[in-house]
């Protein structure tokens, strides 16, 4: 079974390559548990993805560290006249999940493979502390090279993404919902990659390959 492939890849700290579905964004995501994240993770997410490197947090979490999504933050300080520029619906149906952008203040750029990957690990760390937000405010910076993605409060019920989908199988792997994700993109065509060219690359490097109808179907049942 491919989830139980997933869910054991995660757990060895290894990728899973997640597809959304062919009616949403029908993009393939690398993910990677956030806690057991390395610069080599970062490196090639960033030389064989080349989407932007995301870190996807539960929406407890996101409250529990004082975080908004951006489009309401915006809504709140942009002029009347600029609020039609605010990310409303996107064309696959859901509002952005973005929040902040962050570095974590003992990087120096920010941008490298190490920077982020400390940025990352460092922020889950908060997970399991009790009343984190004093700690993230005295820790971390913004704006910084690490966006901030909050998932949605009753994940795959509500919203049905990558942000969802990775958080919802850092749950079932018994790991920090905290997860590092970003998108496949194909250099050929200029646009995402493929579903065949995924899969191509997930059998080459020994990469579990996750529909995520499938894992859709799994939490409708559990």
């Amino acid at each position: 079974m491919s989830l139980d492939a997933a869910i054991h890849s995660l757990k060895q700290g290894e990728f899973v390559l997640l597809h959304d579905s062919a009616g949403r964004e029908n993009e393939i995501d690398m993910v990677v548990a956030a806690e057991l994240i390395t610069p080599e993770h970062v490196a090639r997410m960033r030389q064989h993805a080349g989407g932007l490197l995301c870190l996807a947090i539960d929406n407890g979490f996101g409250k529990s560290l004082g975080l908004r999504y951006m489009h309401d933050i915006l809504s709140d300080t942009f002029e009347e006249s600029s609020k039609d520029m605010i990310m409303g619906l996107a064309p696959y149906g859901d509002h952005p999940t973005f929040s902040i952008s962050i570095n974590h203040y003992q990087t120096y750029t920010g941008i490298t493979d190490n920077d982020r990957a400390l940025t990352i690990k460092e922020l889950s760390k908060l997970h399991d502390i009790e009343s984190p937000k004093n700690k993230f405010v005295s820790s971390f910076k913004t704006p910084g090279h690490v966006p901030l993605l909050i998932a949605s409060n009753d994940l795959l019920l509500k919203r049905q993404g990558h942000t969802e989908m990775s958080i919802y199988l850092t749950q079932l792997a018994g790991l920090k919902p905290v997860t590092a994700i970003c998108e496949m993109m194909d250099a050929d065509t200029y646009s995402a990659l493929s579903v065949e060219k995924a899969s191509k690359y997930a059998k080459q490097n020994g990469i579990p390959l996750l529909d995520g109808k499938e894992l859709v179907e799994y939490a409708k049942v559990h």
